[in-house]
């Protein structure tokens, strides 16, 4: 388990890296946290250290977003406004899950069925002093 404490913007950088460093070959990723949490934000980060130079953004209504970067892709998922995991098992989802890229999840307690047998699950916490507190543990 690790955890990294983030108390203001610039040190997303850090954090991203130590994560991936972290998950060593893991390219799954589940994150958890409060609406405002800071998800999207650790997701852009990271992307941006593997080398996606395009815009991230969170996939809300399209539920997921593809990414290109020097050695594969990346699959951002946001399933907040799913009703049921079918319209996940219905996207295709586990076939992004096998397909060896990077696939970062956000609100994966929506699909709690899905989950792979190997991941990373990744927990931010905000306190009342606006610090951040990130989890990663892997399963």
């Amino acid at each position: 388990m690790m955890e990294i404490l983030i108390d203001n913007e610039s040190k997303l950088k850090e954090a991203a890296v130590s994560l991936l460093n972290f998950a060593g070959s893991e390219k799954i990723f589940l994150f958890q946290g409060e609406m405002g949490a800071g998800k999207t934000s650790l997701i852009k980060s990271i992307c941006l250290q593997l080398g996606i130079l395009e815009n991230v953004s969170s996939p809300t209504y399209s539920l997921v977003n593809e990414y290109v970067y020097p050695h594969g892709k990346v699959y951002h998922f946001d399933f907040f406004r799913i009703k049921n995991e079918s319209e996940a098992f219905d996207l295709g989802f586990e076939e992004y899950l096998v397909s060896g890229d990077y696939c970062f999840i956000e609100w994966p307690e929506m699909i709690p069925n899905l989950w792979p047998e190997s991941f990373v699950k990744i927990k931010i916490i905000e306190n009342e002093m606006g610090t951040r507190k990130i989890s990663a543990q892997k399963h």
